[in-house]
């Protein structure tokens, strides 16, 4: 194991591990788990975490360096969520799903690990949780929804620090069936843009996910 320029995350050869943070030999969705030196770490599948797949693929060595407080929009059943919490702990991520069915496990993962602060809301609506969540430095959004860019900027406006950093994992098949995803992604930056979201980095995901960009951003 080696280490990579993204804070707690190593890699050996061309897979990447986190420092399991969890109950001892726990795996949240089937990853392996290695033991080096006394201490155990999970796989990040970059088939399984568009996260893990845009550090495969290149991304900003400071994307979450010096994060004091994070929110994620989108935890889903929490495998990304759980590779940030190995990553950033002990700061605090409060984890935005709109979901019941999906919020279930990601409360009894949280129960587990405790950085993970879930919100049972609905992204659109940031009004509702900022006065829990307050200000923070890393923003992560995963929606399937066709709104994703204003989305993005109402919760960048109402947490995201001067300086702060988000990505925003933009599904293009949420936004359109019809349209070539050039042009939404396109129109998705020029709203960031407006909004004075500066888009410092634009990555496919592809194989790893199809029609999915990753879009790295910095709030000035």
């Amino acid at each position: 194991m080696e280490a990579t320029a993204w804070p707690g995350v190593l890699r050996e050869g061309r897979d990447l591990y986190t420092p399991n943070r969890g109950p001892p030999g726990e795996r949240v969705y089937g990853e392996t788990i290695r033991t080096v030196e006394g201490v155990e770490y999970r796989h990040w599948d970059p088939f399984r975490s568009k996260l893990a797949a845009l550090l495969v693929k290149g991304a900003p060595a400071d994307l979450w360096r010096g994060a004091r407080k994070s929110l994620y929009l989108g935890g889903a059943h929490g495998t990304t969520a759980s590779h940030l919490s190995d990553v950033l702990d002990p700061a605090p991520i409060f984890v935005v799903e709109k979901s019941p069915t999906s919020f279930a496990p990601l409360l009894a993962l949280a129960r587990r690990r405790r950085n993970l602060l879930p919100i049972l809301a609905d992204a659109q609506l940031p009004e509702r949780y900022r006065a829990d969540v307050g200000e923070v430095d890393f923003l992560y959004q995963d929606v399937a929804q066709r709104n994703q860019a204003a989305i993005f900027v109402e919760n960048a406006r109402a947490t995201l620090a001067a300086g702060g950093r988000g990505i925003l994992m933009l599904k293009v098949r949420s936004v359109t069936q019809r349209r070539p995803a050039t042009s939404v992604v396109r129109e998705t930056r020029a709203e960031l843009a407006r909004a004075g979201v500066q888009t410092v980095q634009e990555v496919g995901l592809a194989p790893f996910a199809r029609d999915h960009v990753a879009l790295v951003t910095f709030a000035p």
